[in-house]
């Protein structure tokens, strides 16, 4: 019990942080006004803190608890999630993120994904804002239940606290502090989460391989076994399974350019010269992210045995409380609050921000004001995390791994083809983005509860491949083809192309 203490003490500083920080900003925030500045931080950001943010916005719960439970579990087949990761956050720092930037700027200095993709085609029709608003209040649902799903299991697991409630008071929070300090409050949480989530990642596993080197160690139960526990590259067995274990990974980086919270973190950058900056420490963050995330499943597997194979989602908390003291194991445990929440207020932003600029303005209200906007964006926040929390309190949901996995799905299917395609194709056309994003995101969907064994009513054939390269790959082809097929964007739009494509660095 004292243990318990010790450990709710360490969680109980680290909220005081968080809220404090959301309290500075909207006292700060008071002198500033508009959407801009609450839903995009003014542009402001400086290099380090969006790079922590776009990482730990990225990094849920996830990767403490569902990819080290998986690789735990199933083995070196799921490490493959890992590689595709570091790929896509590469690709999208060096390709994706200076050209949307500036992109984003010059298309009338937009400030959400869907906000850009109309204005990069000059186009007044809000179609394709009112579509994309839809799936982001759809897929956020989804992806904020497993950071709601994350709290829950932690508070269970340390403290026995009842799972609905840890949840419900972990929604409040979250909830708490993205009201009070929008966007720069959250990049700020984001950052300091980040730092802790990689304190808790690297101190966990390499402390676990010193006691495990000690004279006389012994697992905690028979070391765990599974079909998939080997290297399919070096192990001699690869087969069909090994083959769709690998594109499977793999194909989670393609992820990346398509995720509106993610991408919003590229806009905020406020010069060049940061950008450069964030690129550098984004992309080794996230590296070192994921190298330990997947050191943590493969040390489990020796340090604990069989003795979490019916819950392996709590393998990361598991150890800390058997390798620390009860105060440093709370203060490495709060990473996992950390990045449950970081990733939450930063999908909350997101969504409002996706439905009180690009559709309650453009479609219902064309002369709200700013404070209305302001009204109608946290409003939505509470209703996506109502609808979420009860997702994450359903006894059917499938854990954190299986709703991030579906909502990283469908947001990279929808909206990856078409974020490239407007950065990098003159010819892309406003119809082909609004048919794109459709048919990627109904292609995903159908994939999912079809053809991946995810929906067991519903499966027809599980053919083992993530649906989110079906997804993306059939949203490509279709934005392309319609795109051909309608007329040639207008002189503007091309001018617009041109003019971004010479701009050279500030």
């Amino acid at each position: 019990m004292v243990k318990n203490y010790w450990e709710m003490a360490a969680f109980i500083v680290y909220l005081v942080l968080v809220l404090a920080i959301g309290i500075f900003f909207f006292i700060q925030g008071r002198k500033q006004t508009g959407d801009k500045a609450y839903f995009l931080g003014g542009r402001q950001m400086n290099g380090f803190v969006a790079a922590l943010s776009a990482g730990a916005s990225d990094m849920s719960a996830w990767v403490l608890m569902g990819l080290p439970g998986s690789i735990y579990l199933v083995g070196m087949g799921k490490v493959w999630i890992s590689v595709g990761l570091l790929i896509g956050t590469i690709c999208a720092w060096v390709f994706i993120a200076p050209k949307l930037r500036k992109y984003s700027i010059k298309a009338d200095d937009s400030i959400t994904i869907p906000q850009f993709l109309t204005n990069r085609f000059k186009e007044k029709n809000p179609a394709l804002q009112a579509v994309c608003a839809v799936i982001f209040i759809i897929v956020y649902c989804i992806y904020s239940a497993s950071s709601i799903s994350a709290c829950g299991k932690l508070f269970n697991s340390i403290f026995g606290w009842d799972p609905l409630y840890a949840m419900i008071g972990a929604t409040a929070i979250i909830l708490l502090y993205t009201f009070l300090g929008g966007f720069k409050a959250v990049c700020w949480t984001d950052f300091f989460q980040g730092l802790l989530m990689l304190m808790a990642l690297m101190t966990a596993p390499i402390v676990a391989l010193f006691v495990m080197n000690r004279p006389g160690f012994a697992p905690v139960a028979e070391v765990v076994t599974g079909a998939n526990y080997y290297n399919p590259l070096t192990s001699g067995k690869f087969d069909y399974s090994s083959i769709a274990d690998i594109l499977s990974g793999l194909g989670w980086g393609i992820g990346y350019m398509g995720m509106p919270h993610i991408l919003v973190r590229y806009m905020s950058i406020k010069s060049e010269k940061e950008m450069k900056r964030s690129q550098i420490i984004g992309c080794f963050w996230t590296t070192l992210i994921l190298i330990m995330a997947s050191v943590v499943g493969l040390v489990a597997h020796q340090y604990l045995g069989t003795l979490l194979a019916e819950n392996q989602e709590i393998v990361f908390i598991t150890m800390v409380r058997a390798l620390f003291p009860a105060l440093i194991a709370g203060i490495l445990l709060s990473a996992i609050l950390a990045a449950s929440m970081s990733t939450a207020d930063s999908q909350l932003l997101a969504s409002s921000s996706a439905f009180a600029t690009d559709f309650y303005k453009p479609v219902l209200r064309k002369k709200a004001g700013d404070k209305e906007m302001l009204v109608v964006g946290r409003g939505v926040v509470a209703f996506i995390s109502v609808i979420a929390l009860m997702i994450a309190v359903n006894p059917n949901c499938k854990g954190i791994m299986a709703l991030v996995e579906c909502a990283w799905g469908a947001f990279g299917a929808a909206f990856g083809p078409a974020i490239i395609l407007a950065l990098y194709w003159k010819r892309f056309t406003y119809k082909g983005a609004i048919a794109g994003i459709v048919a990627g995101f109904a292609m995903d969907a159908f994939w999912y509860c079809c053809l991946s064994g995810s929906v067991d009513k519903l499966c027809l054939y599980n053919t083992g491949i993530y649906e989110i390269i079906p997804g993306f790959i059939f949203s490509l082809i279709v934005a392309i083809v319609v795109s051909l097929i309608d007329k040639k964007p207008a002189r503007e739009v091309s001018d617009l192309f041109d003019e971004v494509s010479r701009m050279k660095e500030e």
